[in-house]
């Protein structure tokens, strides 16, 4: 008995001095971080994409702090090299070792179709930052998409091709989700303005080599090339454009703004100028949000121009927190029912998760590339207000 007593006085002299114990533990464990799995392509061919998304995400958290619902969020960020089977290794890893409360990222459309049965089965909530063919969102009910859908993208230029001299066009696209969602639906919507499709063109996904497509683009000669590719891809596929000799040709290209992307488009010289797209964002969008995150994104990334990539993982990050806050931490399905029929002002404009289909709805802007002070840029010079999925429609 007095053994017992002595023990019971110093389990409670314990707690009364804030000495570890088990009367503690429960405050310990609300302590916990809040870790969110963000994979990325931050090697391989497509690195520049995982870069300006890591840097969207690190700008998001040095102006918004670490800590949401009074707890630290702890990002760790895991490189998936492109490839699919990484990926899901990866999401593994991080649901079930890292315990994480969301996972966050995909570069590329197999990327997050690898992860979403992981979200699905452990019910953890998947934020594409990417990922553009406009199925994916279908992989998994716990997925929300802040990116854009590759249709969304090619509504404004095959509405304005058609009306503006290029009556007769060919497509060459990358031969993957993205690429014959972009096909579809420009071929769709061209024809439907009065266009003329002469011959579509799919380019392998991986080490592309455009000068024999191109070739047989010049050969055809139609008024207009509609283009699409991967992120990080437009450089190349414009310097081997000029080396054809397609702009001299009289051969007028147009595509989504994959193929002008922000950070690259300075370096691509004169064959760009007049080149027109559609996107939902451009560095040069005129708005006070806009100009403050390139300046801000600047000063942060030596000089660097953020392209839409950036956007999606400052918007994404901050999906996540107004997610967390509204659940006060939780994640699950609550956290995926607070991003629904969220809406705010992103440096593209404004946005909203569909409350239906989790999909993002935003403007898709139709631009032309113009020097301005001495620097390419997409000038925005019409608008298609609140665009979702067209699927189906």
């Amino acid at each position: 008995m007095n053994k017992r007593s002595t023990l019971r006085r110093l389990a409670a002299a314990r707690v009364a001095i804030g000495l570890p114990g088990a009367a503690v533990r429960p405050a310990l464990a609300q302590a916990e971080p809040i870790r969110i799995g963000l994979i990325l392509s931050m090697t391989g061919p497509f690195a520049s994409t995982g870069r300006q998304i890591e840097a969207g995400v690190k700008l998001w958290m040095a102006q918004n702090g670490n800590t949401v619902a009074g707890r630290r969020i702890e990002v760790i960020l895991k490189d998936d090299a492109g490839t699919a089977d990484v990926t899901r290794r990866l999401a593994q890893e991080l649901v079930v070792n890292d315990k994480v409360t969301a996972i966050a990222g995909f570069c590329l459309t197999p990327l997050g179709l690898a992860a979403a049965p992981i979200a699905t089965q452990s019910k953890t909530p998947m934020v594409v930052m990417v990922a553009a063919t406009a199925s994916v969102i279908d992989a998994s009910p716990f997925m929300v998409r802040v990116s854009m859908t590759v249709p969304q993208l090619t509504l404004g230029v095959a509405q304005w091709a058609p009306r503006n001299g290029i009556r007769k066009a060919m497509t060459l696209v990358s031969d993957y989700g993205p690429g014959i969602d972009a096909e579809k639906y420009f071929v769709e919507q061209f024809t439907k303005s009065g266009g003329q499709i002469v011959e579509s063109l799919r380019v392998p996904l991986r080490s592309p080599d455009f000068a024999p497509f191109l070739q047989k683009v010049r050969d055809a000669r139609p008024e207009g090339l509609f283009v699409f590719v991967p992120a990080g891809v437009g450089a190349a596929m414009m310097k081997q454009f000029a080396e054809r000799g397609l702009d001299k040709a009289g051969i007028r290209l147009i595509g989504t703004g994959d193929i002008t992307e922000d950070d690259i488009l300075p370096g691509m010289g004169d064959v760009a100028l007049g080149v027109v797209t559609s996107h939902h964002y451009s560095a040069a969008h005129d708005s006070a949000v806009n100009k403050a995150f390139v300046e801000a994104f600047r000063k942060a990334n030596n000089g660097l121009r953020p392209n839409f990539m950036a956007v999606a993982g400052y918007d994404g990050m901050r999906a996540i927190y107004q997610a967390l806050d509204a659940t006060k931490g939780a994640g699950g399905e609550a956290m995926v029912n607070a991003m629904r029929g969220m809406t705010f002002e992103s440096p593209r404009g404004p946005i909203q998760i569909d409350p239906q289909t989790r999909d993002i709805v935003h403007n898709i802007y139709v631009r032309k590339v113009e020097r301005v002070g001495g620097e390419l840029y997409n000038v925005e010079f019409d608008t298609l207000k609140m665009v979702g999925d067209p699927r189906g429609k």
